[in-house]
């Protein structure tokens, strides 16, 4: 079963799916990545920190000045893996 997953980069401890961002990695986004924030998978998470244990989620439809959505920190424990 091994032998037909593709080799996959290592999760970094903090990822962005902003490309502006310095914590933006291309190439995990090739694969699906899952969020697993307090035991529950999230689908909304924008940015995360494994070892600060945060991640950033879209607060609403509310947007910022710049028309990018306003984003709200959460803490708790964050586990990212490959789906």
């Amino acid at each position: 079963m091994t032998d037909t997953i593709p080799d996959r980069p290592a999760l970094p401890d903090r990822l962005s799916i902003d490309e502006r961002s310095p914590h933006h990695v291309a190439a995990v986004f090739v694969h699906d990545v899952g969020i697993r924030f307090n035991g529950k998978d999230r689908l909304d998470v924008v940015e995360y920190c494994v070892s600060e244990g945060w991640v950033r989620v879209p607060a609403g439809k509310t947007l910022d000045r710049k028309g990018n959505p306003l984003l709200i920190k959460l803490s708790g424990t964050v586990e990212a893996f490959y789906r």
